[in-house]
């Protein structure tokens, strides 16, 4: 393999091969093991990926045969899934967020996996569930284990197994991963899951370097930049925006450690943050409005003073550092000092808290909204909105240090096309809001058997996202999502609206609402769904004098909800934003938030909508009820027990 240039389309073979010799020496991987933070260069990562490939050959897997790999992030999820792809092998990487032997059951056996990737933590979820999958022929443990069952297998004596094939006959590895090309499959990625059958969408070698190529076209990292991941492995975002981008710029990649619960890991997160110190991480918007509050209640709790200066020092950047590329400017030149102080006094420490070298965040999953576009930017760390899809490999756009618009979805990559259609696939006018629909090396060979799928989401080698858009030739270049077309909220009278601006806002604005949803099925108004931060309720409740245990109280409480609700009616200080016909006319206060656990979000922390409205349809139903219409009821009042 050549490896003093690459090819003009490389498979990630060629891709690792190439990164791997040109950085060298360069720290790639880094992991925090028995409290210390372990450093793993190219060459190494090349090595092991290497040494894992070959042991895979040794065991048997055959060029195409599916390896399935169920792990937390760590080194050898990266090296695991370059050892399936150097033997010729495709990978297919499933959530551990996935609790239910049904899902990880059907994934399983649809991907026709021989071989299982896994670590110790993971495994016992394998264990429960081997016994229906009679084509898994191995199950490769990432840990030690003091024993082994039938078929488990460690991943020390594959790699052992991988050093005598590569002594032995180093030629036939060779041309194992030479003979790979950029259409064979790299990846079967599955969807999350909101239906009964996830469908499998089959990722190729080049569908992977194009899109690395496509988002280096918005999207700019520097030699030794390094990224901690603190999203899933297993999603493509993580994947292509994640460990292949930085190994395309020499930068390093981190992963957060693993605690023994799903909350011990989230706790590691802020911890990972102060001591890896990155310069770029990727998020998602709930993780974002977390970071947020996160930083104001620990203002809050230093008392008004320092409140009432840091809402004044954050208005005074939000004013400057606008989209942060155009920050500045002669007009605002008496701010730039009263900048240079407040930055000093608060925003410094807010950076710290990040490791003080955080240059950008990269926001995919959903919209981001406006308001915490601009937060970020003031407080000296930028979150700029992207968009993509697992069809798509997953980049389509991206906002970005050089240009920025905020409540855009950025400049769509470099080369692919992009069209906005309407229901008959025309296209609509400049402007109009229609389907986005792309084409590129970036799109998706397929679902995995499904050809039905396949053929009604790819029509003539053009994508169908599902997405709703727009762009304007007042800024060519850009693309604006603004919801999904089944998302959407239709009145008794047909007329249709997206609700997830008017969501996205409602939560990034008040510190009283978690997480909502509006809801209208041709029904005769809108009702918000909305679990509360009771905390921050009880805490206006006892403001205002109330006892928030009594009745009292509690209608003291579902009263602040309600003016959050009214800030956005004529005469708030929020009016105008969106059309007042879709704003809510009741509300459901729920009792329990949306979580993993309870399947109401998905693996990327995204609200599953439809699973929502299924599990508290009897709030929907009452809340179309003359009793239920009334804020006051005693369900409401229930939920903030």
């Amino acid at each position: 393999m050549n490896i003093e240039s690459m090819k003009e389309k490389p498979t990630i073979i060629d891709f690792v091969e190439y990164y791997t010799h040109k950085f060298s020496e360069h720290v790639f991987l880094r992991e925090k093991i028995d409290d210390v933070w372990t450093e793993t260069t190219f060459r190494e990562t090349r090595d092991i990926a290497h040494r894992i490939g070959a042991g895979m050959m040794a065991l048997g897997l055959n060029k195409g045969e599916r390896v399935a790999l169920l792990s937390q992030g760590r080194n050898l999820w990266v090296t695991g899934e370059l050892g399936i792809l150097y033997a010729g092998g495709v990978n297919v990487p499933l959530s551990i967020k996935l609790e239910e032997a049904s899902d990880l059951l059907f994934r399983i056996q649809h991907s026709d996996a021989r071989f299982i990737m896994t670590s110790a933590q993971q495994l016992p979820k394998i264990r429960k569930i081997l016994a229906d999958c009679p084509k898994v022929e191995r199950v490769i443990v990432f840990d030690a284990l003091p024993s082994y069952e039938e078929k488990e297998i460690g991943i020390d004596k594959v790699m052992e197994m991988g050093d005598v094939l590569l002594r032995k006959d180093a030629s036939a590895f060779k041309a194992r991963y030479e003979s790979i090309g950029p259409d064979d499959y790299a990846n079967i990625s599955y969807t999350s899951g909101t239906t009964a059958d996830p469908k499998g969408i089959l990722l190729t070698h080049r569908n992977y370097t194009a899109n690395v190529e496509q988002g280096s076209s918005v999207i700019h990292c520097e030699l030794d930049d390094v990224m901690l991941i603190i999203l899933p492995l297993d999603h493509c975002f993580a994947h292509v925006a994640g460990f292949y981008t930085m190994m395309s710029y020499g930068g390093s990649i981190a992963t957060v450690p693993v605690g023994k619960t799903a909350m011990a890991t989230l706790k590691n997160i802020p911890i990972a943050i102060r001591e890896v110190r990155p310069h770029v991480m990727l998020s998602v918007p709930a993780l974002a409005r977390n970071f947020r509050k996160s930083i104001e209640t620990a203002i809050h709790a230093k008392g008004p003073t320092v409140e009432k200066l840091y809402t004044f020092a954050l208005n005074n950047a939000i004013a400057y550092n606008r989209e942060y590329w155009n920050r500045g400017g002669w007009k605002n030149w008496w701010r730039w000092p009263l900048m240079k102080l407040f930055d000093r006094l608060i925003f410094k420490a807010v950076r710290e808290n990040f490791g003080g070298r955080m240059r950008f965040f990269v926001g995919g999953g959903a919209l981001l909204d406006i308001a915490l576009q601009r937060y970020f930017c003031a407080v000296g760390m930028p979150m700029f909105q992207g968009y993509g899809l697992s069809e798509a490999t997953p980049i389509i756009c991206s906002n970005s240090m050089d240009g920025a618009i905020f409540g855009s979805s950025g400049r769509i990559v470099k080369p692919m096309e992009l069209k906005i259609c309407d229901s008959e696939g025309n296209i609509v006018p400049d402007g109009e809001r229609g389907e986005i629909v792309i084409k590129g090396e970036n799109v998706m060979a397929g679902y995995w058997k499904n050809p039905e799928s396949t053929a009604n989401t790819i029509v003539d080698g053009w994508l169908h996202t599902g997405d709703m858009g727009y762009v304007t030739s007042k800024h060519p270049g850009y693309l604006w999502v603004v919801g999904r077309f089944k998302s959407l909220l239709i009145s008794a009278d047909g007329e249709k609206y997206s609700p997830e601006g008017f969501e996205d806002s409602l939560t990034d604005g008040s510190i009283y609402v978690d997480q909502c949803i509006l809801h209208n099925n041709q029904d005769p108004y809108t009702i918000l769904l909305m679990v509360p931060n009771k905390e921050a309720l009880q805490d206006w409740a006892k403001q205002q004098g109330k006892d928030p245990a009594t009745r009292e109280g509690k209608e003291c409480m579902l009263m602040k909800i309600q003016s959050e609700i009214d800030s956005y009616r004529p005469g708030g200080k929020r009016e105008g934003i969106f059309p007042e016909q879709w704003l809510p006319k009741a509300v459901a206060v729920l009792p329990e938030a949306w979580t993993e656990q309870n399947h109401l979000v998905n693996s990327t922390m995204k609200v599953v909508r439809g699973k929502v409205e299924t599990y508290f349809q009897d709030r929907i139903d009452y809340a179309y009820t003359a009793e239920g219409k009334e804020l006051t009821n005693e369900k409401n009042l229930a939920a903030l027990s």
